[in-house]
C-alpha cells in the first residue's frame, strides 16, 4: 500500500510513513511528545522535571522500527501534561477554567475526578498544574493545535489500512511507571513488565490478545491484562472487531528501559527496542494470516 495523503502538516505530530504498508497494522503513541510549549510552562505551577513524569518517555523510539519493515507510525509531539490525546475532546474538569465553558462537557469520568482529563488538572505526582484557573478559549485552542490533528491523522492510517486489507490493528503503545500495581522496579520477581489493554475483551480480537500475550511471556516477561489499564479513549473509538477494526493498548513498565529519576534510557533500552521490533514483526504476520483476508481490488 502506498499512502496517497500527504504527511500531515502538524508540528504537534511526528508521523513516519513506510514506503509500502506490508501488513494491516498501525502503530501509535499519544504519550511520548516533550515538546513544552513557552506559554504552558510560565502557567505551570510545578517544575519541568514534574511534568515530564507524566511523559511515556522514549516509547515511540522502542517502536521506531514501524515504517522500515512496512508499518505506519503516529507519535503526538505535544506533551500529555499539555493535551492527552488518549481521551475525549471535551472530557474536562469544568472548575479549572475561567470564561464560557463549551457544551457539553464530559466532567463526570473517573479520569476527570483524578485530575486527568484531556487537560489535566494534575500533574503525575498529585499536584496542581496550573497556578490560576485557565482561560477557556485554550480549550478550542489545544484541540485544533493538537487534539484533532492527531485523530485526524490516525483515524485516516487506520482507515486507509482497512480499506487496503480489509482489516486494521492499532497497537497503542505506553508505558507505565514502575510503581503501578504497587511494585517496585526492585522486585523483579513480582514486577509486572507488560500490561495488555482491549478494554476488557471489546477492543481487539481474543486470538491476537492471546498471541502477543504468549510471544511476551515466552521471552521472559511477566503480562497482565487490563489491570491496571484496560484502555482509553484510543481504543474504546478505534477498536470495533466487528467491523474489523482491532485496537490493542500496550504498556510497557519503564524500569525495563529508563531510570525514572534521571529521566534517561538505561543501557536495556536497547534490548527492549530489539524485543520490540520483533514483536512488531512477528505480529505483522499473524494479523495478515488472521485478521480479514485483502478485498480483491475492482478491475
Amino acid at each position: 500500500m502506498e499512502f496517497s495523503p500527504v504527511e500531515p502538516e502538524s508540528l504537534a505530530l511526528d508521523c513516519r510513513l513506510p514506503l509500502r504498508q506490508t501488513a494491516p497494522v498501525v502503530v501509535a503513541s499519544p504519550h511520548s511528545g516533550s515538546l513544552y510549549p513557552a506559554s504552558f510552562l510560565a502557567q505551570a505551577a510545578v517544575p519541568l522535571a514534574a511534568l515530564r513524569r507524566a511523559e511515556d518517555a522514549f516509547v515511540d523510539e522502542l517502536f521506531a522500527i514501524a515504517p522500515a519493515i512496512g508499518i505506519p507510525l503516529l507519535a503526538a509531539r505535544f506533551p500529555r501534561s499539555y493535551v492527552d490525546a488518549n481521551r475525549e475532546p471535551y472530557e474536562l474538569d469544568p472548575a479549572m477554567f475561567e470564561g464560557p465553558l463549551p457544551r457539553p462537557l464530559n466532567h463526570r469520568s473517573s479520569r476527570v475526578a483524578a485530575g486527568l482529563g484531556m487537560i489535566p488538572r494534575v500533574a503525575a505526582s498529585g499536584e496542581p498544574i496550573y497556578r490560576t484557573r485557565v482561560s477557556s478559549d485554550e480549550i478550542e485552542l489545544r484541540l485544533s493545535a493538537c487534539w484533532r490533528p492527531y485523530h485526524a491523522a490516525l483515524t485516516s492510517l487506520v482507515e486507509q489500512t482497512h480499506r487496503t486489507f480489509g482489516s486494521a490493528l492499532l497497537v497503542d503503545a505506553h508505558s507505565m511507571p514502575s510503581s503501578a500495581s504497587g511494585v517496585g522496579p526492585r522486585e523483579r520477581e513480582q514486577r509486572i513488565d507488560i500490561v495488555l489493554g482491549d478494554n476488557h475483551g471489546e477492543a481487539c480480537a481474543p486470538h491476537l490478545v492471546d498471541w502477543v500475550e504468549r510471544w511476551l511471556a515466552g521471552r521472559g516477561l511477566r503480562v497482565q491484562r487490563n489491570q491496571p489499564y484496560a484502555g482509553g479513549f484510543t481504543t474504546q473509538r478505534y477498536g470495533r472487531p466487528d467491523l474489523g477494526r482491532h485496537a490493542l493498548q500496550i504498556e510497557i513498565n519503564r524500569a525495563l528501559y529508563m531510570d525514572e529519576l534521571r529521566h534517561e534510557k538505561l543501557p536495556a533500552a536497547g534490548t527492549v527496542e530489539r524485543l520490540m521490533s520483533r514483536l512488531l514483526e512477528e505480529l505483522a504476520d499473524e494479523a495478515s494470516s488472521h485478521l480479514a483476508p485483502r478485498p480483491v481490488a475492482a478491475e
